[in-house]
Order: C-alpha cells, then structure tokens, then sequence
C-alpha cells in the first residue's frame, strides 16, 4: 500500500528546471537582443532562468559595465519575470535568477 502512494506522489510531483543565459560584458546590441528573446522564449515556457556575465582577465575591473547590462536587461523584461535572486557578483561572475510571472 505504501510503494502505491510513493509512486502516485513521484508522478504528480513537478521539476523545476533551470535554464542557464552567460553573457559578457562586451557584447553587441543586436546579440544582446538575441539573448533576451531567448530568455523571453523560457520564461514563457515556464522555466526560470539564470543569468551570468562572464568577465575575463581586466574586465573584471568594470563591474559597472556588466551590472548596467544586466540592470538593462531586467528593465526590458520586468513585465514578464520576477527576479528570484537579486545580482551579486561571485568571483569573475555576475549572477541572476529569473522566475516566469505566474499567470
């Protein structure tokens, strides 16, 4: 009796997946673009997504540049996620967290 219920609670039980967006502080408007209709794509789909700027070698010197990319980023996309982990930086990295609105 009880391996029925396990099994009926594993099946209705749903997997969170995370879908992962690198970026680096140098990068193009237009694939800066590209990449947030990417991240529009999953979190329409309903995953969250996880956004990291990847910096390199002196890069890591302009932390603002990475941060205003990414501050632009979450204004164009405030409409259709909530930011589940506010960005900080870890080591050469800057990282976000984005859940899809519940509708």
């Amino acid at each position: 009796m009880m391996e029925i219920s396990e099994k009926t609670k594993k099946k209705k039980q749903s997997q969170i997946i995370i879908k992962e967006i690198k970026l680096r502080p140098k990068i193009n408007i237009n694939d800066l673009n590209t990449k947030r209709k990417q991240i529009e794509k999953f979190l329409n789909s309903g995953y969250k997504v996880k956004i990291t700027i990847m910096f390199r070698g002196r890069e890591i010197v302009h932390k603002e540049i990475g941060m205003s990319i990414l501050d632009k980023l979450l204004e164009e996309l405030k409409d259709e996620c909530i930011v589940e982990v506010e960005p900080k930086a870890e080591g050469n990295n800057i990282i976000t967290v984005l859940a899809p609105v519940l509708k």
